[in-house]
């Protein structure tokens, strides 16, 4: 009797054990399920920091891509009339830019955006150069630095930095370790036929005021 009741005591330790040790295998499955999700969902945000964000004040053209489409959306509409896929490295001190592409355009806006452009043209309708960027600071110290400065067309035509229709906060200071990315435009009084154009930067200068390398000029050939 003595034997039957030791063996059973044994067989009840024996349960015990083996049912621990599943539960502390699923706890263990359960953490590494979590542990999996939970890099996942960093992982999709990490991807989600880098989503096109559209202008506020122009139609997007990100699909536009081949000369003579145009694309619609409530802000107005886009023709494309000249495009160039540049994925060009620029070099400016510890600014590394790159410009990604450059479009020429002919933008009808909406009656509800007329107003903000009243500021840059009185035109119903108007051609513009459109330059897309991403500049970043290599150095550990802010850096005044301007992607594009002033640009100059084929034909001769002049804008500066301070005629920027996106407004996207790409120019002046770039913190240290920083990378900004985005999009300049220029209103043009004639965007027919343009073959080229020519992107100047600014100096990329210290906090002090120092320049640590002067400007660059990129010729863009459509």
């Amino acid at each position: 009797m003595k034997k039957l009741s030791y063996l059973g005591l044994v067989l009840m330790l024996l349960a015990g054990c083996s049912a621990g040790a599943e539960t502390e295998d699923s706890a263990s499955k359960e953490q590494a399920e979590t542990k999996t999700a939970d890099q996942t969902e960093t992982a999709d945000l990490a991807v989600n920091e880098d989503v096109y964000v559209p202008s506020a004040q122009i139609t997007d053209d990100i699909n536009l891509v081949k000369v003579g489409e145009t694309v619609t959306d409530a802000k107005g509409e886009l023709t494309l009339k000249a495009y160039k896929k540049v994925n060009k490295t620029v070099q400016v001190g510890p600014v590394n830019m790159v410009i990604k592409d450059v479009k020429v355009v002919h933008f009808v806006p909406d009656y509800s955006m007329i107003d903000f452009f009243h500021g840059y043209t009185h035109d119903e309708e108007f051609d513009f150069v459109k330059v897309s960027v991403e500049v970043s600071n290599t150095s550990n110290e802010a850096v005044q630095f301007t992607p594009v400065a002033f640009i100059q067309t084929s034909k001769g035509e002049h804008k500066t930095w301070e005629d920027d229709i996106y407004l996207e906060e790409l120019t002046g200071d770039l913190q240290e370790n920083d990378i900004k990315k985005g999009n300049m435009g220029f209103i043009l009084e004639d965007g027919n036929d343009i073959t080229s154009v020519d992107i100047s930067t600014s100096d990329a200068v210290h906090g002090n005021g120092d320049v640590i390398e002067k400007a660059k000029k990129i010729t863009v050939n459509f």
